[in-house]
């Protein structure tokens, strides 16, 4: 499928949708939307992954089948700026993709635009309705289990479980990420958006996306929020204890030490955060932290490395920066 991605104003910092789909998506994307970029290319702010020009407004997007909504605020809203872009999509016909918790097909003036012009609204953050509390069945899923988590919201969690995906396969194993985001959901084109899911029926939502996938060799499933994040720890927790996992490999930001949005709270020290994680996942399951995952995005090589090497001393574990240096053989061990 082709699309188009409208990132206003975050590219690519603020646009984790955007950028997953670019990196890890399936789909060709033809065009990114940020007024604040316009003129230049995807290439200019990312490499390796798929290029493509960065446009004001869809009035300058080639043909494509849809617009996928890339970013998602805190709280998840529609913004009416991005009004004009939608609007223009379901003009032409196209499918237009939101993660948002603002459902497109409850607007009424898109909902009308897409009966007439036979396009369709696709809210993937709506869970589905029957589902259930958790039965406590993960653990036995014939498969090593792995979940991504992290010391705060947005450092690399789902691209971390991607790229453990793609190192597995590399070694020949069957390997399937189980996505809990609406990103991954996107990217997929299965999964459910625990965030949005009633509190008693999360964890039973990730279990029965654990159990889903058949035959594999490895399961990684997508961790969100952080396990002290004032706002997101109870879906953090939900995950968790829904995905039963073997193993846990705990995601940071370097040089983070405050939570993002809600700088009074301060991030625990790694090690700290690590024998959190460790005992919160106890009742379900005796899996540590046997990896960490370091986002060192904007550091210099060297300066990098060190913050790498020193993360891994602090957890206790094998760490790397899964984008800059790729998923280390020793890590991969580590998980399995």
């Amino acid at each position: 499928m082709q699309v188009a991605v409208l990132a206003h104003d975050s590219f690519p910092d603020r646009a984790k949708t955007a950028v997953g789909l670019l990196r890890y998506g399936d789909h060709e994307v033809r065009a990114v939307l940020d007024r604040a970029a316009a003129g230049q290319r995807v290439a200019d702010h990312l490499r390796d992954v798929q290029d493509a020009p960065i446009v004001a407004s869809m009035d300058e997007v080639p043909d494509v089948d849809a617009l996928v909504i890339g970013v998602a605020p805190i709280g998840g809203g529609f913004e009416a700026s991005w009004r004009a872009d939608v609007r223009t999509a379901l003009k032409r016909g196209y499918h237009v993709l939101s993660g948002l918790h603002y459902f497109l097909n409850d607007d009424e003036e898109f909902a009308e635009l897409a009966a007439e012009h036979g396009g369709r609204l696709v809210d993937v953050r709506k869970p589905p309705a029957n589902l259930t509390v958790a039965e406590g069945t993960a653990g036995a899923v014939d498969a090593t289990v792995v979940t991504t988590v992290g010391t705060d919201c947005s450092t690399g969690k789902m691209t971390t479980a991607y790229e453990l995906r793609d190192a597995a396969r590399e070694r020949g194993l069957d390997a399937v990420v189980v996505p809990t985001g609406q990103t991954g959901v996107v990217i997929e084109g299965w999964g459910i958006v625990i965030d949005r899911v009633v509190s008693d029926y999360a964890a039973g939502a990730v279990e029965r996306l654990v159990e889903t996938p058949v035959g594999m060799d490895l399961i990684v499933v997508e961790g969100q929020g952080s396990l002290v994040h004032p706002a997101y720890s109870g879906v953090t927790t939900s995950i968790l204890h829904g995905s039963a996992p073997d193993a846990l490999v705990m995601c940071h930001k370097a040089g983070r030490e405050r939570v993002h949005g809600y700088e009074s709270f301060t991030i625990p020290p790694p090690a700290d955060y690590a024998d959190r994680y460790e005992r919160m996942v106890a009742p379900v399951s005796d899996a540590s932290v046997v990896a960490g995952a370091l986002n060192t995005r904007g550091m210099e090589d060297e300066a990098a490395g060190e913050a790498v090497a020193a993360y891994g001393e602090a957890i206790g574990a094998p760490a790397i920066d899964p984008v800059a240096q790729g998923i280390s053989d020793d890590l991969l061990d580590a998980i399995l």
